[in-house]
């Protein structure tokens, strides 16, 4: 699954950290997530996509190879 989470991140001002926080995670969760290197819970995607006042389809895309 590919996102976008890095680019709404940046639209919205908010470093990785901050995000982090409002999320309650941590900050190398959001670098992971953001790198494609690890998927979201569901519920995590849900506050992600919140706390950066997108949609969830906007911010996630699914990828048939995975985003390779």
């Amino acid at each position: 699954m590919e996102n976008k989470i890095k680019e709404y991140r940046e639209k919205n001002n908010l470093s990785q950290g901050k995000l982090a926080e409002l999320c309650n995670v941590s900050r190398q969760t959001i670098n992971a997530i953001e790198n494609n290197k690890y998927d979201p819970s569901l519920q995590l995607a849900f506050e992600l996509a919140r706390n950066l006042q997108v949609t969830m389809e906007n911010l996630f895309m699914y990828s048939e190879n995975g985003g390779k």
